[in-house]
């Protein structure tokens, strides 16, 4: 299992550190002059610190389970997983709100669809993950350094409070996503003039890129979480479902990193910036 894991995390590492860099590197070299543009130049920032996350699961699944790194990293390491996975949900649906703002509405929301609207959107929303987050900082127990357990790597917190919390924080970007893609593609149904076809191109591989990255990385861990929280409240598990419960866990958990590989096949498509920076090489 940790050869599995280990061998997982590397490969996710070795392809998502080029291409989130190149972004990145593309996105801080060209004028935030749409809201697309400042939300894809955030979501690639919350894809690194993302990847900075996969050296300390490497680490703790190639040393058998142990984790030699202490305290303070394995706090931060819990940090960080949250705080990408929420930030990178939240952009994904501030995205498809703009494009359903440009595709439904293009004439009434030109006063809304302005650059520096998008950034005090996106400063009001790393804060509000940041502070939403910051318990897994400064909790307690976490890390047992004489047997070398992390718990913020992979295990739980399994209070009502956590159940609500995964419930409230999934269901918004889903919903704000699907109902933008629905009314979306509601529209350009009715969409026949040959000089509107890239623009109802576009916005198909968008929806098609999003909802797939949603579908793979992010929906199968939120409802593992709800089972294991719901289940593990009742507090009569047999350790056979624990231990399943456990393993289901941490796969879902290593699904969410494959985000890392798809946003940047999502750059390529959406940012011409960073499409040619990519063919140049």
């Amino acid at each position: 299992e940790n050869i599995v894991f280990s061998t997982f995390y590397i490969l996710i590492f070795i392809i998502a550190v080029p291409g989130n860099a190149l972004a990145l590197w593309a996105f801080f070299h060209q004028d935030s002059t749409s809201p697309s543009k400042v939300f894809l130049r955030h979501l690639s920032i919350a894809d690194i610190s993302y990847i900075l996350i996969l050296p300390m699961r490497i680490v703790y699944h190639l040393s058998d389970s142990h984790w030699p790194l202490g305290h303070v990293i394995c706090q931060l390491s819990g940090f960080l997983f949250y705080l990408n996975m929420y930030c990178s949900l939240y952009l994904m649906s501030l995205i498809s709100l703009d494009r359903f703002l440009a595709v439904v509405l293009p004439l009434t929301s030109q006063s809304v669809r302005k650059a520096k609207y998008a950034n005090v959107a996106v400063g009001i929303l790393w804060v509000t993950v940041i502070v939403s987050m910051s318990p897994t900082l400064f909790s307690k127990n976490v890390t047992n350094n004489s047997t070398g357990i992390c718990n913020k790597l992979y295990l739980e917190k399994t209070s009502p409070t956590a159940l609500v919390s995964t419930i409230v924080a999934f269901v918004i970007p889903l919903t704000t996503i699907m109902v933008s893609y629905i009314l979306i593609l509601l529209k350009l149904r009715k969409v026949k003039q040959q000089v509107e076809r890239p623009v109802k191109d576009k916005a198909i591989k968008m929806i098609i890129l999003i909802v797939l990255n949603f579908l793979v990385a992010f929906v199968p861990y939120h409802v593992s979480r709800v089972i294991y929280i719901e289940i593990h409240s009742h507090g009569n598990m047999t350790a056979t479902s624990r231990e399943l419960l456990g393993r289901a866990n941490k796969i879902t958990s290593a699904l969410t990193c494959v985000s890392g590989i798809l946003d940047p096949v999502m750059y390529f498509f959406l940012n011409q910036a960073y499409r040619n920076k990519l063919l140049q090489m």
